[in-house]
């Protein structure tokens, strides 16, 4: 009864493991999927942003991947950079560009924990390799908020999530149907707009997984193509030795 009481309390402290998912990435020869990933731009855009930075991701990034350079200098455009300092010696502020990265809703850590109760909320830029699990683990983590179950009291401000380790979390639920407007016209579920940023922050925190699988893609097709070469030149080179016949011949008596 003891150790089934601490494996419990173990479980309960690391949080639930999340199921595993068919995310179209993972496999071997497999690619983002494009269009999730400008839906789930916008979902974090319109949602995440608010409250999380994405400090290694440029919007130059999004060019060729879920938008075109217009768009995304359109996008850029919209966001206040602060710059500087000027001739003055003092900062500015002046629209973005394409090698911007993506503005910080805060400008320090202090700022954010005084805005969420003082919980820091993380930069999403390498959560999805950060976590156990990754993409399962986000996607879980977003769907799976529900009512404590009996017995468990949480303090004021927390939220029960069986995927969060502990099972409280600050952050609150934030994807509800119908949240965003998808401009493909892509029904905007719970589900579905889980699916659509944990498949952003996954191409966020490794943007040249598709660049380092073509890359090996032709490692082993040049591989493959030496190794057939260098059967047929053993070949070549051997074929005449192995197949030659060697007779002794006995000295002739004179």
């Amino acid at each position: 009864m003891l150790s089934q009481n601490t494996s419990h309390a173990s479980m309960a402290d690391e949080g639930l493991h999340p199921p595993k998912y068919p995310w179209p990435h993972n496999g071997i020869f497999s690619t983002y999927d494009h269009a999730a990933i400008r839906r789930g731009f916008q979902v974090y855009q319109e949602v995440c942003a608010a409250c999380h930075a994405l400090n290694f991701i440029a919007y130059r990034n999004l060019v060729g991947v879920s938008h075109t350079e217009e768009e995304v200098k359109a996008i850029a455009a919209e966001a206040d950079i602060v710059d500087g300092p000027n001739d003055e010696g003092e900062m500015f502020t002046r629209p973005g560009k394409l090698s911007d990265s993506f503005p910080a809703p805060y400008p320090n850590e202090e700022a954010a924990r005084a805005a969420n109760g003082g919980a820091f909320p993380p930069d999403l830029s390498l959560v999805v390799k950060a976590r156990h699990a990754g993409p399962d683990y986000v996607f879980a983590l977003l769907t799976g908020y529900q009512d404590p179950p009996a017995g468990i009291e949480l303090r004021e401000g927390l939220n029960y999530n069986p995927y969060f380790p502990g099972g409280a979390i600050s952050m609150a639920r934030l994807l509800f149907d119908d949240l965003v407007e998808y401009e493909d016209g892509t029904p905007a579920t719970t589900s579905q707009m889980a699916k659509d940023v944990t498949t952003f922050l996954a191409w966020a925190s490794e943007p040249e997984l598709e660049e380092r699988k073509l890359y090996g893609l032709r490692a082993l097709l040049m591989l493959g193509g030496l190794t057939l070469m260098s059967v047929w030149l053993k070949r070549y080179k051997w074929a005449s030795l192995k197949n030659r016949k060697l007779v002794w011949a006995p000295p002739r008596k004179h």
